[in-house]
């Protein structure tokens, strides 16, 4: 099949890494990707298998880039395209455009979020040939749309590649990001990962840390993600937040780390605060690790973590819950070990990569017959 990937992000999230594995393992699988991507996008480092004559950088400003949304037409003619994949809600009217003057191409786009499709989609939303939900709470969200037809519905889980993060389980994989960190070897280290924005419950998670330093002061704990805020004000605010908890020296922001697979190798427990989750890719990531995980009962942690047997779970915004399940882990090292494996072994059961892609590509076959 000859497959155009499209997406303005500009910043590297849960649905570009879902991008990229997926165009990486389509063309594996003998399929020719191209992507339609913003000049300075992140995507371009990540895209390794495609060949270079096959991405293109157009502007994507917004749903109304009609310059854009011309090339975009272009380009599905003269590659002969004929799925047009789009995964960012901007990008929907321009894809579906394209595919409106190609009708040898279908469309597909995919809900990486919960948040409700707004009016201006409900031209897009008829054209499309699917709509990909990367988890099944995503999919009820849809469901319950009056402008999405049901029947053109595909939930198809984000997965995670089970051999790029068991190989990085290692010890020297974890003694190597402690040692960039000044993080002691013996020390119990509790980290998450996710945007600085107020959604990902980073405020709850330093003030059960606070409480979690004076029962075990030898507790370590991070943050990795980035700022997208005017200034960098959320980052600011959570770093003043550390200083007034009295956690400076226990407590990192280490912004991005491009190597994620080395951060959870380093922790001994994984902590998702976050107030709503569509799915939770970094949580999968962490099990996949081997990592145990503590997270908030958002839909999509609900659908990943079974409570006390590959994860735990507690309520969202419940600062003592949160306090109660992340000590009784650093007391446990034998429960933490058991819910490591058990968490590995889940993803590798129900949420791999290889999966997620072989059920695209069905739905990619699917809309191609019809």
């Amino acid at each position: 099949m000859k497959i155009l990937q499209v997406s303005s992000a500009q910043s590297f999230g849960g649905g570009e890494r879902h991008l990229a594995d997926l165009a990486n393992g389509l063309i594996q699988r003998g399929h020719e990707v191209h992507a339609a991507l913003r000049p300075h996008s992140p995507l371009l480092a990540e895209l390794n298998l495609a060949r270079p004559e096959h991405i293109t950088t157009m502007p994507l400003r917004n749903a109304f880039d009609v310059g854009s949304a011309r090339r975009l037409t272009a380009l599905v003619r003269e590659q002969k395209i004929e799925i047009v994949h789009a995964h960012m809600a901007r990008d929907y009217p321009l894809a579906s455009y394209a595919t409106r003057r190609n009708p040898n191409s279908k469309l597909i786009i995919t809900r990486h979020v919960l948040f409700p499709l707004n009016r201006l989609h409900s031209i897009t939303l008829s054209q499309v040939a699917r709509i990909i939900a990367v988890s099944e709470a995503v999919g009820r969200q849809l469901s319950g749309h009056s402008r999405v037809p049901v029947e053109r519905i595909a939930v198809v889980p984000n997965g995670v590649d089970i051999k790029r993060f068991e190989s990085l389980a290692a010890k020297d994989e974890r003694t190597k990001f402690r040692l960039k960190w000044a993080i002691p070897a013996d020390d119990v280290l509790v980290g998450s990962v996710g945007a600085i924005k107020t959604l990902k419950g980073h405020k709850d998670f330093l003030r059960a840390a606070a409480v979690i330093r004076q029962r075990f002061p030898e507790t370590k704990f991070l943050i990795s993600g980035i700022d997208e805020s005017r200034g960098g004000e959320n980052q600011i605010e959570l770093e003043s937040l550390v200083i007034q908890l009295g956690l400076a020296g226990a407590f990192s922001i280490i912004g991005r780390v491009d190597d994620l697979t080395s951060l959870y190798a380093a922790l001994d427990i994984f902590v998702s605060a976050s107030h709503t989750e569509s799915f939770g890719l970094a949580i999968a990531e962490a099990m996949a690790s081997g990592v145990a995980v503590v997270a908030t009962k958002t839909e999509g942690a609900n659908e990943i973590i079974a409570h006390d047997q590959t994860g735990l779970l507690v309520p969202i915004k419940n600062d003592e819950a949160l306090v109660t399940a992340i000590a009784e882990l650093i007391a446990d090292e034998t429960k933490r070990r058991r819910l490591g494996v058990a968490g590995r072994r889940r993803i590798k059961d129900s949420f791999s990569l290889e999966g997620m892609i072989e059920k695209t590509e069905r739905v990619y076959q699917q809309v191609l017959t019809e």
